[in-house]
């Protein structure tokens, strides 16, 4: 193993290399684990020929990078692909690995926002396109789940880089009280082959041909099962009940949701004529969080920071826009409710 690159440098190409001893696998992970460049889990030597072949699918790719937070480093290409090689993708992850890190530095985003909070909120990704099916990423059964490579090296390469590049290292800038699974990796695909509406990305304003990564800081999925509803109105009183939580931060911030339906509740819903629009608007006036269920200390604390009460209620999102409705998953009728972090955005970016 005569050269690797450096997980954490984002610098000129010439320093972006070392030569380290020959080691085995155990003494490379050793190595890369005593310079703070792993999850804790194992990772992949990077070395030259490797981080070659990564730059070989993005090298038409020029444009520059925004600076990654907390330590607003600056990536280069060389220095993203050094860490989607140590966390198991193929070359071919790598443009939409560098897709979702143009869409987790923007602003709307708000990544510095998502590691200062202790809420547990995680880097989610949503891959919808063509680059699923040449990928393998999984969006039917078990999507968000165990058993895919492209799901956990993809997810897992951007929880890297946010941390050998950006600088959020857990416990230090990362301040999760508990964090959660999700942050090792969390990247599922868009299911629209059995989706009854258009797509989320043609929804968003991208074409069909395209593929995209939308990326959004949330916390992992709640489940929401719903074996007797028989209409898609009843269905929608299920997931709007799920969702009316005192302690989510959905009642804290005002900021995006996702639900995520499964493929026979999408298909009930849209046998009975619901539309997207529709779905949003029933969901946002049926999913209020009653003023009881709420302690006397947290509604001061809402008040204090602004929140207000309607109908003896609050409310789970500002609008019916930013209650976000996608098709994902298998067999089975449990769809999902994924509660944002709240101070961020759904964030798309084409991949390229």
């Amino acid at each position: 193993m005569p050269e690797v690159a450096i997980a954490s440098n984002a610098g000129s190409p010439e320093t972006e290399f070392l030569e380290i001893e020959d080691l085995d696998q155990v003494g490379w992970n050793d190595f890369a684990s005593e310079r703070g460049w792993t999850d804790g889990m194992p990772v992949i030597a990077p070395t030259a020929d490797l981080v070659a072949q990564f730059l070989e699918r993005c090298r038409n790719d020029d444009r520059p990078f925004r600076p990654l937070t907390p330590r607003l480093a600056v990536p280069t290409l060389t220095s993203l692909a050094t860490n989607a090689i140590m966390a198991g993708c193929k070359p071919e992850y790598f443009p939409t690995v560098v897709a979702a890190v143009r869409a987790i530095s923007t602003p709307d985003y708000n990544l510095h926002g998502s590691l200062a909070t202790t809420h547990p909120c995680a880097i989610t990704l949503i891959v919808s396109g063509p680059v699923r099916h040449q990928l393998g990423v999984n969006f039917g059964t078990n999507c968000f789940g165990q058993g895919w490579r492209a799901n956990a090296a993809i997810g897992r390469a951007v929880g890297l880089i946010v941390r050998n590049i950006g600088g959020g290292v857990p416990g230090e800038t990362d301040r999760a009280t508990h964090g959660s699974p999700a942050k090792y990796s969390f990247c599922f695909g868009e299911n629209e082959e059995e989706s009854p509406w258009a797509p989320y990305r043609v929804r968003r304003g991208f074409s069909a041909e395209d593929s995209v990564v939308t990326a959004v800081s949330t916390e992992p999925p709640h489940n929401i099962n719903d074996h007797g509803s028989k209409d898609g109105a009843s269905i929608l009183i299920t997931v709007a009940s799920v969702m009316c939580q005192s302690g989510s931060n959905s009642m804290y911030n005002d900021g995006p949701t996702l639900v995520v339906f499964s493929p026979e509740h999408a298909a009930t819903l849209h046998n009975d004529g619901w539309t997207i629009e529709a779905m949003q608007k029933r969901i946002f006036d049926l999913a209020w969080i009653p003023v009881e269920k709420v302690s006397p200390g947290c509604r001061q604390y809402l008040a204090d920071n602004g929140r207000i009460i309607e109908n003896n209620a609050y409310r789970i999102a500002p609008e019916p826009a930013d209650i976000h409705i996608i098709v994902a998953g298998g067999a089975g009728r449990h769809s999902a409710w994924i509660p944002s972090y709240g101070r961020t955005d759904l964030v798309c970016e084409a991949i390229r």
